[in-house]
């Protein structure tokens, strides 16, 4: 069994937070936060600013740590296709930008459309994923002590 360890940002800038536009055919329209998986002999820190920088363009900095949350996927071809991507941890932090200076994005997720900034006041009017994740984003932006945001199992993964 492996256990996937990613480091995702909730970037803030003027009023704004940095979000991915995603789309799959079991959970529609959504945004995530941009960020994926580190790689062996990586710090957490130096995967949540190449992630950031390969999905958005953006060179971000980590600020402090925000939440944890844990997301195992049910489907089995998911588990026969992808093991890897089947069970993660998600290393949630609050990050402001090192620059705002942006390059094109390298390498987006599969289900990933574009990122966007996204006013905070319509964040209680979109689909955050994962559903915890969106639920807590308001609190975690007004300055809650890192949370964690649970363990759940689900049927299809998301971006």
């Amino acid at each position: 069994m492996s256990i996937r360890s990613t480091a995702k940002a909730i970037v803030v800038d003027r009023g704004q937070v940095l979000l991915n536009l995603c789309r799959d055919q079991w959970n529609g329209e959504y945004y995530t936060l941009p960020g994926g998986g580190q790689e062996t002999y990586e710090t957490i820190a130096q995967a949540l600013v190449r992630e950031c920088r390969e999905e958005t363009g953006y060179t971000v900095r980590p600020i402090r740590f925000a939440a944890l949350y844990e997301e195992i996927c049910d489907d089995p071809l998911m588990r026969e296709q992808y093991p890897t991507y089947a069970h993660k941890m998600l290393h949630i932090f609050l990050c402001e930008l090192a620059s705002s200076e942006r390059q094109e994005p390298t390498e987006v997720d599969d289900f990933q459309l574009s990122c966007q900034w996204v006013e905070m006041e319509r964040l209680g009017e979109i689909t955050v994923l994962p559903a915890p994740l969106g639920e807590h984003l308001k609190e975690i932006l007004d300055g809650a002590p890192p949370l964690f945001l649970g363990s759940d199992h689900l049927v299809h993964n998301h971006a």
